[in-house]
């Protein structure tokens, strides 16, 4: 889940209020059990992340994608990023760092810099994947690592089309989301392709693009850390290989400022079948001044394109948006687009007739497969996008009953800046959760508060129905005072929880995915 996007016209406070304090009365975190290791951690790792710089004022888009190499025992071999920050561009090389994992697979992260360093949170989902956050106090900002594949780092390795999601600001610091599929020959030659975009509510649908774009390994670092340019749709992005199925980029031609990740695409399907599907999606509104905005939701559809069993929950700026499975629907359609077939490219809109959520929603998705996909939020004067998994079969609590390594992202509206959560928790057969929690809320240089660290917390997830539908999710953290976070959460594919906010406090989002 990508990080929401709080508008520019909104500034970050001057002063702090943290959702808890760190003092002596919070009790301590419950053990950290499980069976990960400093071992958890090595090979070279591919990380993306997102947020806001607060050591500038009104609060800078931040985005960046790197790579580094863990030897197992807790040592950083070197690394490199690029990052853009307010809008400027610039390419660091790692001297080296350390990290050290706990056995729940929560741990620490520091490369270090000839100037300075990078701070992290790290929650591993397996030796392959984990979840981050930034915690060195000079951003806010979340995302993810995943194990690269070093015998991917050739053009070669990029053949076939890419489904991409990028996201960020323009140059007047408006948000954007582009989504849409490339098309690659795997001997760096871009053939075509198709994306839909969203600068600021002006909505650019279908526009395709032929051959012309490129692509190419770094001479220096490619075969290293897989980094290369890519040049596609007269833009033109860094990115780092993960393996032959994922590439991360990262927007560098100064035009919009914007990150994401391309998946390669597989038995993508050219026309509606029968199934259920869930998605989440971050971003913001547009409308009155602006705000963040959250959205999850679920729905069924058959292959003759029809939508039923439509539930949604959102939250935009902390007022609350439900359709329930007793709202009228009308309109109600899903299409593969038969204009650019093969493109994975189709829509879904409904229109909500009666209660308060009354309105047309209408998105756009790009399949990788026919079971995963990126979607866009096209409704009017709303800029999010994120991610939609198939969903099969029901769910119990047993059957949910595990590990977890979760991540959230969003605004606290009562002093309008970002905060950002990684943790693991234990997820019981009767729906119960106590687990440790990191997170980050930063405002003015002058006023920040510290990272809140090995906070504990405790929950419920309780099941409607079958489990199919909207669900609840609620967490309190540990401190005293303590603050209490409300969720609605859809479950997907592998037990993914995709978790949007209902509270009126904070504009929120997240999702938690199963450990081994």
């Amino acid at each position: 889940m990508k990080p929401l996007i709080l508008p520019a016209v909104a500034a970050l406070a001057l002063v702090m209020v943290s959702c808890g304090s760190s003092g002596s009365s919070t009790p301590p975190p419950p053990p950290a059990t499980g069976t990960f290791t400093n071992a958890s951690l090595q090979g070279t790792y591919s990380f993306s992340m997102s947020g806001t710089d607060a050591s500038l004022s009104p609060g800078a888009f931040l985005a960046r994608v790197g790579s580094f190499t863990a030897d197992g025992k807790g040592n950083v071999s070197a690394g490199m990023e690029d990052v853009t920050d307010a809008g400027s561009n610039q390419t660091v090389q790692f001297t080296g760092g350390t990290y050290a994992i706990q056995p729940n697979g929560k741990g620490t992260i520091t490369l270090n810099t000839l100037t300075g360093g990078l701070g992290l949170t790290v929650v591993l989902n397996s030796m392959s994947k984990g979840v981050l956050i930034q915690t060195d106090l000079n951003a806010t900002s979340s995302g993810t690592l995943v194990l690269q594949s070093a015998s991917a780092f050739t053009a070669t390795a990029i053949s076939g089309g890419y489904a991409f999601d990028v996201s960020g600001i323009d140059v007047n610091g408006a948000p954007v989301s582009v989504v849409g599929q490339v098309a690659t020959n795997g001997s760096n030659a871009i053939t075509g392709g198709v994306y839909d975009s969203d600068d600021g509510g002006s909505l650019l649908t279908a526009q395709t693009f032929g051959a012309g774009g490129s692509y190419s390994l770094d001479p220096t670092n490619g075969a290293t850390f897989g980094r290369g340019t890519m040049t596609f749709a007269s833009r033109t992005f860094v990115f780092y290989i993960v393996d032959g199925t994922r590439i991360r980029l990262l927007e560098t031609d100064g035009q919009l400022f914007t990150q994401g990740d391309a998946l390669q695409q597989s038995g993508v399907p050219t026309q509606a079948t029968a199934g259920s599907f869930v998605f989440l999606v971050g971003g913001a509104s547009v409308l009155n001044g602006g705000s963040s905005v959250a959205r999850g939701a679920r729905f069924t559809t058959d292959a003759s394109g029809n939508v039923t069993n439509i539930q949604l929950d959102g939250n935009n700026n902390g007022s609350r948006t439900s359709i329930t499975s007793g709202v009228t629907i009308s309109n109600a359609t899903f299409a593969i687009d038969s204009a650019n077939p093969g493109t994975g490219r189709g829509t879904l809109t409904f229109t909500a007739t009666s209660g308060p959520s009354a309105g047309t929603y209408t998105y756009v998705f790009y399949l990788s497969s026919a079971t995963q996909g990126i979607i866009q939020d096209t409704s009017t004067g709303i800029v999010a996008d994120g991610s939609m998994l198939a969903q099969t079969g029901t769910f119990s609590a047993a059957s949910l009953a595990a590990n977890y390594a979760f991540n959230w992202s969003g605004i606290n509206l009562t002093l309008a800046f970002e905060e950002d959560f990684a943790g693991q928790y234990a997820l019981s057969g009767s729906g119960g959760i106590s687990g440790v929690v990191d997170f980050v809320e930063l405002a003015s240089p002058s006023k920040r508060s510290p990272a809140f660290l090995d906070i504990p917390i405790t929950g419920t997830l309780t099941l409607n129905g079958d489990g199919t539908g909207a669900n609840n999710y609620t967490v309190t953290t540990g401190n005293s005072p303590s603050t209490t976070f409300n969720y609605r959460a859809y479950i997907g594919a592998s037990n993914t929880v995709l978790l949007v906010g209902i509270d009126s406090t904070h504009t929120i989002a997240g999702s938690a995915t199963v450990q081994p």
